[in-house]
């Protein structure tokens, strides 16, 4: 039985440029762990709650040192000399000494990080890979799932809160046939993103990049987004509806204003109702995969419209809406309002916690897909964690940018292991 020995973090920066928070672990081994959590832009009213310092002489007020201090002076003290392999344990000692349902006292971010380097120390204790291991506690919560690598959702143009003021949807996706194999799906997108950039310099769609690679183009409406998306598919040998598909992020809490939702395509605000007839038109244009956060976070009523006009046609994923939070998602449940979930380890606060909200989606019949953040590190985590729990897809961002590229990559090197 190995033993924590000692545990310690420290402020590093997010790929904003924003600070968070990265916790290092040592057992009695010699062995030691690190990991950094990250962060988010487009955050949702009901997810656990990030610390920040509020200290506007330093970041603007950002800063985590705080968090930092809670991990040295009071989470640490608390599980050294505890076995990493009592996971469950060990993230029930983090969430009793906050004692805040959303974390609040002492921080999400500080919790997430001792609870995500305490899986990587375990399974280097237990000497097996770290997919392997969280594999070894999703059998633990009777996950019945098998690993595998998840079809990537490849984001490719943004909008909203990740863009630059462009296009009000906040993703367009490409998304690879699940029959493919991952190696073969990266290459897909990879070559498909590259000509969508060809083509906007091209079309004079003057871009930026948003927070997670994509490209953030000057269009005239979020139709256009899709155009350019599928003229670019045209151009290559892959055939849209066979071997890639689209998908849609429309993070609707930020285009809901007066109780109507503001887009470009339109000249006045939309009603739930209208909103729901353009989905349906995009829909039987572009025959999407997925659509998700249609509808703000609390509008549960226009949820529940277009679950029952879509949801044999698509999957309907709700992130702002579900907030990874095991009580939306019973609400979710009873009142048919989505069929996927968007799993976000930061928004619960801690690895057994988001193995019980994968658990419960999974027995409803969900998909699951294990999702980055706007602000993500270099932590290759989440990779290992989606194909772990056997998640149905992932989402990582663009095919570019170091910190979406070290995922991605990650998953390659376990594609090789899994094939051996």
């Amino acid at each position: 039985m190995a033993k924590i020995t000692r545990i310690w973090a420290r402020e590093i920066l997010d790929s904003r440029g924003i600070p968070t928070v990265e916790v290092a672990c040592q057992i009695d081994t010699g062995h030691f762990g690190v990991s950094s959590v990250p962060g988010g832009t487009s955050t949702g009213i009901h997810e656990a709650l990030e610390l920040r310092d509020q200290d506007e002489t330093r970041y603007r007020g950002l800063g985590v040192l705080r968090a930092v201090e809670n991990v040295n002076n009071v989470f640490a003290p608390a599980i050294v000399g505890m076995d990493p392999a009592q996971q469950e344990e060990i993230d029930r000692k983090l969430i009793s000494i906050d004692g805040t349902e959303n974390k609040s006292k002492y921080g999400a971010n500080a919790i997430l990080a001792v609870s995500e380097v305490i899986t990587k120390v375990a399974a280097i204790s237990q000497g097996i890979t770290l997919y392997s291991w969280i594999n070894n506690l999703a059998q633990r919560k009777q996950i019945k799932v098998k690993m595998q690598i998840p079809t990537p959702l490849i984001v490719v143009i943004e909008g909203g809160l990740h863009g630059a003021g462009n296009l009000d949807f906040q993703e367009f996706h490409l998304i690879p046939a699940s029959s493919k194999k991952f190696s073969e799906s990266l290459m897909m997108g990879v070559e498909i993103f590259l000509i969508i950039g060809d083509n906007l310099k091209r079309r004079g769609a003057i871009h930026s990049f948003g927070q997670e690679g994509g490209y953030a183009p000057n269009l005239f409406t979020n139709a256009d987004a899709f155009e350019v998306i599928v003229d670019s598919i045209k151009q290559t040998h892959y055939d849209l509806g066979r071997d890639i598909f689209l998908g849609l992020d429309v993070a609707a809490s930020v285009i809901f204003k007066n109780r109507g939702y503001v887009i470009k395509d339109k000249s006045g605000p939309l009603d739930d109702n209208a909103l729901l007839e353009f989905y349906k038109s995009l829909n039987d244009q572009y025959h999407l995969e997925l659509i998700e956060d249609a509808f703000a976070e609390d509008e549960w009523g226009s949820w529940k419209k277009l679950y029952s006009l879509l949801s044999d046609q698509l999957l309907i994923v709700g992130d702002d809406l579900l907030a990874t939070n095991p009580k939306r998602i019973e609400r979710a449940i009873m009142e048919k309002a989505c069929n996927t979930i968007l799993v976000k380890p930061n928004q619960i606060g801690t690895v057994s916690e988001t193995l019980g909200v994968i658990k419960q989606s999974r027995d409803a019949g969900w998909k699951v897909i294990v999702s980055h953040r706007s602000g993500e590190t270099n932590d290759w985590f989440i990779a290992d964690f989606a194909v772990g729990v056997g998640a149905d897809f992932v989402k990582f961002g663009a095919p570019a940018r170091g910190e979406r590229v070290a995922k991605y990559n990650r998953l390659s090197a376990i594609e090789m292991e899994l094939l051996q």
